[in-house]
């Protein structure tokens, strides 16, 4: 099979960036695009030709987009973990995966990536990621145990820094001459 029929079942074939912006901006609007996407250009003062400006000079974001738009607008199915890494543009869809209607996105339901680098990670919820980020930095479980002598002696450091700063400051007092 030549290169361009594999690539006929492909919704990216021959579609241009600026079609396929205008068509996720009618279908879910700036704000969502911005949540689910994570690009700026979405969320900060969005205009169509200036979103297309930074898609057309940074390829992240325009794969970024690309995904957006196959497994979100046009809801195919994940791609595996040996075609993660293929640009969108050169995947290759089985002629009997057919697209559906696209998905119903809300804004506010946006899944927060715990990092950039696995796919896996970002596919939890929410609310498991702030639950998660929240006991393991917990504060007050966090910081040593002082004894009675310890703050004795930080407050009469700082009663004698109180002192000291009742003087004015000198940026320059050390300054060679």
């Amino acid at each position: 099979m030549s290169q361009e029929n594999e690539q006929l079942n492909n919704p990216l074939h021959g579609l241009k960036l600026d079609i396929l912006l205008n068509e996720l901006i009618t279908h879910y609007g700036f704000d969502i695009l911005a949540e689910y996407t994570r690009i700026k250009c979405f969320k900060n003062n969005p205009s169509v030709i200036s979103s297309l400006k930074f898609l057309r000079k940074t390829e992240w974001a325009r794969e970024t987009l690309e995904r957006f738009y196959l497994y979100s607008y046009k809801n195919l199915p994940e791609p595996g973990e040996d075609e993660f890494e293929i640009p969108p543009r050169q995947r290759i869809i089985p002629l009997h995966i057919k697209a559906k209607e696209p998905k119903v996105l809300v804004k506010g339901e946006a899944i927060v990536p715990l990092s950039k680098d696995s796919f896996k990670e970002t596919h939890r919820s929410k609310p498991e990621h702030k639950k998660e980020y929240n006991q393991g930095r917990n504060r007050e479980n966090n910081r040593p145990e002082r004894s009675r002598n310890d703050s004795k002696a930080t407050s009469r450091e700082s009663s004698s820094d109180n002192s000291n700063s009742n003087k004015s400051f000198d940026p320059y007092s050390n300054a060679p001459r």
